[in-house]
C-alpha cells in the first residue's frame, strides 16, 4: 500500500482531524538538502535511508514538519523513514515533531549518520551516549530532550592532516565498492535492529 493510500485510510474520507498517522519506529537518514550535498560524506546516512524505501517515495509530511517521509513495513513493524528538509545542524527541528505526531517511543528512534571515528566500511549500532561533536545528533538530542535513541554509525574515517573536518565531511564520497557496502550494511543493520533487537543486531554486525 502506497503512502497516500495509508494517509487516506488513516485520515478517512471525511478528513477527520482527530485521526493520526502512527508508526512503531522512526528512522532518520541525516544529511543536508539539495543536489550540492547529495553525495557528500556528511550525507551517507541519507543515502542509507534510500536503501530502506523498498519502492516507496518520500513525500512532504502532511503534518507540516520540515521533512519528507514514507511509511514502510520492516519485520512486521510500521516504520517511518524520514529525511529532514532542514540543514544537518538543525535536524532536530524535523525529527522531534514527527516523533510526537507519529507517537514513536523515543527508544525506537534510529538516526543513520556519518561517523569520523570509524574507518570506512565499518558500521556500528549504538544506543544513546555522547554525540562526539556531530551537530546533527546534537540537534536531535536537544529537541528530543534525551540521548537515549539509537544510532547506526557509518564510518567515513578521518581527514588527512591539513584538511579540516568541515571540508572533509562536505567533500564527495568516494564512488567505490566500500561506499556501496557501507550504505547497504547500514540499511541491513537498521532492519536487524527492528527485526531482532539491539543486542542481537550488535552481535551480528559488530563481529564484521
Amino acid at each position: 500500500m502506497g503512502i497516500f493510500s495509508k494517509i487516506r485510510e488513516l485520515f478517512g474520507a471525511s478528513q477527520d482531524k482527530t485521526a493520526r498517522l502512527e508508526a512503531d519506529y522512526l528512522v532518520v537518514g541525516l544529511g543536508n538538502p539539495g543536489a550540492k550535498y547529495a553525495n557528500t560524506r556528511h550525507n551517507i546516512g541519507a543515502l542509507a535511508l534510500e536503501q530502506l524505501l523498498d519502492g516507496e517515495q518520500l513525500r512532504p509530511y502532511p503534518g507540516g514538519a520540515p521533512a519528507e517521509f514514507a511509511i514502510v513495513d520492516i519485520a512486521g513493524k510500521q516504520v517511518a523513514l524520514v529525511r529532514s528538509t532542514t540543514y544537518m545542524n538543525v535536524s532536530g527541528e524535523a525529527v522531534s515533531p514527527l516523533v510526537q505526531h507519529l507517537h514513536v517511543p523515543l527508544e525506537n528512534v534510529i538516526a543513520l549518520h556519518d561517523e569520523l571515528d570509524l574507518p570506512r566500511g565499518t558500521v556500528r549500532i549504538k544506543q544513546g551516549g555522547n554525540e562526539n561533536g556531530h551537530k546533527g545528533l546534537l540537534s536531535i538530542s536537544q529537541h528530543l530532550g534525551t540521548r537515549d535513541y539509537l544510532r547506526i554509525r557509518i564510518g567515513i574515517g578521518r581527514p588527512e592532516e591539513g584538511t579540516t573536518v568541515s571540508d572533509y565531511v562536505l567533500d564527495a564520497l568516494p564512488s567505490d565498492a566500500t561506499t556501496q557496502t557501507s550504505v547497504e550494511r547500514a540499511a541491513q543493520a537498521t532492519r536487524a535492529v527492528i527485526g531482532s533487537g539491539v543486542a542481537q543486531a550488535q552481535q551480528e554486525f559488530h563481529g564484521k
